[in-house]
C-alpha cells in the first residue's frame, strides 16, 4: 500500500489536476515532456515544471521548456521541491535524495526502457539489442533514495524486437511507448499508486553506461549473429571495429550473410579471415562457428573512407595467394 505523507494531504485536489515536477536530460526524456505538456496545455495538469542537469550546451528538455515557457530548475536543486504532487523521472542519470522524493506526496515515478528487473541501468536499449533480446518493453517503477532501477513496478507493457531492428528505430518506439504509458498512469493517480508490486528476484541483469570500448570485433568469440546484433545495438552510435595490422578499422553497412560461395572449405575458416566477394561487392569476414558477416564500407585510420572493392584493391590484391585477417587486438 502507498502511503501519502500527512504534511502533505491538505495540498491534494480532488480533481486530479496535478502538479508535477519532471526529471530529464535527452531526446527519450523529451517524448515524455512533450506528452505531459499536451496535458498541461488541455488543463489535465495544473502545473508543470522541469528540471534538467547541464554543463555549457543546454540540452534538449531545457531547449523545449524555454520554449515552451515552462519554468526550469537547475540540477542539483537547491531547496525541497514545493507544492507538487508527484515527481517523474525519464532517462535523468542522477541519484534522487530521500529528502526530495519525499517532498512529493505520491513521491516519484521513473520511465525505464526494459522490463525490469531485466537490464538495470544506464543503458537497455542498447543491451537488449547487442544481447539478441527478442522482446522488450516499458516499465513505470517507483524511485527509491539513492539506487537506480529498484522500486516497485506500477505499470509494465511489452514490445517485441524485430530481428533486424536498430538502435534508433526501437529508441524512438520505446520513447512514445514510456510517453503515453506515462500519460495513463498520470490519469489514474492516485489508485493506480496501490497495485505496485516488487521486482522479481530472479533475470535480475545491468546494462551500465557504455563507452567505445564495447565497439570492438572478437571475431574468435562471436559468432555472426553476436556481430550483427553488435552493430544493431551501436547503430548511430558506434561503428564496430576492428585491427588490420596496426590500423584501426571501423566496420559500416554489417550484415549476416549464409556460407560464402566463393573459395573452397568454408567451414573451416578461422575467425578473422576476410574474403572479397564479388557478386556482392562486400568483404566477407569469417566468425566464431563458423558463421559469416558481409562488410561494404570500411573507415582505417589514416585513410579515407572506403568501399570493400576499394579495401580489396589497396590492401589485399598484392596479397591474393595469402590469407588476410582482421584481428581482436584491444583499442
Amino acid at each position: 500500500m502507498y502511503h501519502v505523507r500527512k504534511r502533505k494531504l491538505h495540498s491534494i485536489p480532488t480533481n486530479g489536476s496535478w502538479n508535477v515536477l519532471f526529471f530529464g536530460t535527452d531526446n527519450f526524456a523529451l517524448e515524455s515532456l512533450q506528452s505531459l505538456y499536451n496535458e498541461y496545455r488541455t488543463k489535465n495538469l495544473s502545473r508543470l515544471e522541469v528540471v534538467s542537469a547541464y554543463k555549457g550546451k543546454k540540452n534538449v528538455i531545457i531547449q523545449y521548456a524555454e520554449e515552451k515557457g515552462i519554468n526550469v530548475k537547475q540540477w542539483p536543486l537547491g531547496n525541497d521541491p514545493q507544492d507538487f504532487h508527484i515527481g517523474i523521472v525519464v532517462s535523468f542519470g542522477h541519484l534522487i535524495p530521500l529528502n526530495i522524493i519525499n517532498s512529493f506526496p505520491f513521491g516519484m515515478l521513473n520511465v525505464h526502457a526494459s522490463l525490469l528487473p531485466r537490464w538495470r541501468g544506464a543503458a537497455p536499449i542498447i543491451y537488449s539489442l547487442i544481447n539478441g533480446d527478442t522482446q522488450t518493453g516499458i516499465t513505470i517503477m517507483k524511485i527509491m533514495p539513492e539506487k537506480f532501477d529498484i522500486g516497485e513496478i506500477i505499470v509494465q507493457e511489452k514490445l517485441d524486437i524485430h530481428p533486424d531492428e536498430i538502435l534508433p528505430e526501437l529508441y524512438i518506439k520505446l520513447a512514445k511507448m514510456g510517453a503515453n504509458i506515462l500519460v495513463d498512469v498520470i490519469r489514474k493517480l492516485p489508485q493506480i499508486l496501490s497495485f505496485s508490486r516488487p521486482q522479481e528476484k530472479i533475470g535480475i541483469t545491468y546494462a551500465p553506461k557504455i563507452t567505445s570500448k564495447i565497439s570492438l570485433v572478437k571475431w574468435d568469440e562471436m559468432t555472426a549473429k553476436n556481430v550483427y546484433d553488435l552493430h544493431r545495438g551501436l547503430l548511430g552510435l558506434y561503428p564496430l571495429t576492428t585491427k588490420f595490422g596496426d590500423k584501426t578499422v571501423k566496420l559500416f553497412d554489417v550484415q549476416q550473410m549464409s556460407k560464402p560461395i566463393s573459395g573452397t572449405n568454408a567451414e573451416n575458416d578461422v575467425p578473422g579471415l576476410v574474403r572479397f566477394d564479388r557478386k556482392s561487392s562486400a568483404l566477407i569476414v569469417a566468425c566464431k562457428g563458423p558463421s559469416w558477416i558481409s562488410v561494404k564500407r570500411v573507415i582505417m585510420a589514416g585513410h579515407s573512407p572506403m568501399s570493400a572493392m576499394d579495401f580489396r584493391n589497396g590492401f589485399m590484391q598484392g596479397k591474393m595467394k595469402e590469407k588476410i585477417f582482421f584481428q581482436s587486438n584491444v583499442i
